[in-house]
């Protein structure tokens, strides 16, 4: 063979790592480098972290960032005339969920068309329907603690959103303390 032959050999099926020196190197580098990497990201989260929480939460903050969606309110059924829920209330914690949306087929609040025939019943024939229960509806509502007062002034409430011109009922007297 000719020295020019020698010179024009294919090489490229020769590996870069030469030497036992060089694999030792190049494998330790591949482990190092991914370890030390997830290292830094995770000192990086950390450290942004403690920044934007700060070292002293308050409890305020605390009890804010985990109150629930939405609560529950019980009230005293024995609330007396003078302490009796207004007719507003009740609809916006009892009625509204049908009443406001119209869901299973309630007369929603200030609709006039589905609202006149009932009111032309008159308060009575509204708050017999009512105190019965009528389609989806259960009595009172589902809201068995309502007084007869108090369920007379939801009523006259959704009534007068809806265009009736119902008037709002004395307050019954109270009972006379047992001595």
């Amino acid at each position: 063979m000719s020295a020019d032959n020698t010179a024009h050999e294919d090489h490229s099926h020769e590996s870069m790592i030469k030497t036992p020196r060089q694999l030792l190197t190049v494998t330790v580098l591949a482990f190092v480098v991914p370890v030390v990497f997830l290292i830094m990201m995770a000192q990086f989260v950390l450290t942004e972290f403690k920044k934007d929480s700060g070292a002293s939460v308050s409890a305020e903050t605390v009890a804010a960032r985990i109150k629930p969606v939405a609560e529950v309110n019980v009230a005293s059924g024995d609330a007396g005339a003078g302490g009796a829920r207004s007719g507003e209330d009740i609809v916006k914690n009892v009625c509204s969920a049908c009443h406001g949306t119209g869901a299973a087929g309630a007369p929603k609040i200030g609709d006039k068309g589905a609202w006149g025939p009932r009111i032309a019943k008159g308060l009575n024939g509204l708050l017999a329907t009512a105190t019965k229960g009528k389609g989806a509806m259960p009595p009172k509502g589902g809201a068995s603690d309502l007084s007869d007062f108090e369920l007379t002034r939801a009523i006259i409430f959704m009534a007068n959103q809806s265009g009736g011109s119902f008037k709002e009922p004395a307050a019954p007297a109270a009972p006379a303390a047992k001595k």
